[in-house]
């Protein structure tokens, strides 16, 4: 699970810190935002403490009507030690009482322009994306006719190789060695390359280069949706390889279950193509065309006609 501090959003969403300066540290563990209208009515019972605190027009128009004698108490009550972040919105002016209670809690104080349901549905599309189920995993992932293909397989199997040759073709690198993959829907994954080794492809016997400076800006990628799994071994002569794509061959991350393909690796064989080829073939299994079926529907009827 991915963790968000206040700070990170501050930056991200380009906020104004009004309070609790020293209270940026804290940790966002959940993507629901709270809009606390019971709360400045004066019930608490069931308070989500936990949550990003969003005050908008409606929330602030209530508490200016309340009595001098409630406000303090609200907003201590509001403050609470598990509450990350109050965000105001609409560029709302803070209540005096507000700054007195973040003064003592160190809850921070933040204020965005924007309009109050706007604000919500961002903060929460980018804490889903931020705060989902993540794997890392050993492989290479690239945009390959605008499918993302992972491809796995050992070290020196030629991985690295087969995503440079991609580029060179035209397609999109998105993350080399290490991809971090995160569940960010129900049957979807996104991959992306960890910050200290994005656009960097490391290439035996030449080393570390960039993508993004060596092809430009096309040629990469910051995420894509992960639909097919390509996994690349050594030939080996005693092992059966499916000569007709019949066996349709899966595995599970985290919580989704992906197709996958197993390609031998030998001298000769160029695997950029077969690549290619595979995320095609893909996209028309997608469309509902299934060529080696229909070949082993012919070839059945043939079979049939004879006898």
């Amino acid at each position: 699970m991915g963790q968000v501090t206040v700070k990170e959003i501050l930056k991200h969403f380009n906020f104004e810190l009004l309070a609790g300066e020293s209270g940026l540290e804290r940790t966002i563990t959940t993507s629901d935002i709270s809009r606390p209208g019971l709360e400045m009515a004066g019930y608490f019972t069931y308070y989500p403490a936990e949550r990003i605190q969003l005050l908008g027009m409606t929330e602030l128009s209530f508490f200016k009507s309340l009595p001098k004698s409630e406000r303090l108490d609200r907003m201590e009550k509001l403050c609470n030690v598990d509450t990350p972040c109050i965000i105001l919105s609409r560029g709302l002016e803070a209540p005096e009482e507000l700054f007195e209670a973040s003064k003592e809690s160190g809850v921070p104080v933040l204020r965005s322009t924007l309009k109050t349901t706007q604000l919500s549905s961002m903060l929460t599309n980018y804490l889903e994306a931020r705060l989902a189920p993540m794997i890392t995993v050993h492989g290479v992932l690239v945009d390959v006719y605008g499918i993302g293909v992972l491809l796995t397989g050992d070290s020196g199997v030629g991985k690295s190789e087969t995503a440079l040759e991609l580029v060179k073709r035209g397609h999109r690198l998105v993350a080399d060695d290490s991809v971090e993959i995160r569940q960010t829907g129900e049957n979807e994954l996104v991959g992306n390359a960890p910050e200290l080794i994005r656009h960097l492809l490391e290439i035996r016997g030449l080393g570390i280069i960039d993508v993004m400076t060596l092809f430009g800006a096309g040629a990469v990628r910051s995420y894509k949706k992960i639909s097919l799994i390509i996994h690349l071994e050594l030939w080996d002569p005693d092992k059966f390889y499916d000569r007709l794509g019949l066996e349709e061959e899966t595995v599970k991350m985290v919580d989704t279950v992906l197709p996958k393909l197993t390609i031998p690796v030998r001298p000769g064989r160029n695997l950029a193509v077969i690549v290619e080829v595979a995320a095609m073939n893909f996209r028309l299994k997608q469309m509902g065309i299934n060529t080696a079926k229909q070949f082993s529907e012919r070839l059945n009827d043939a079979i049939e006609g004879r006898n």
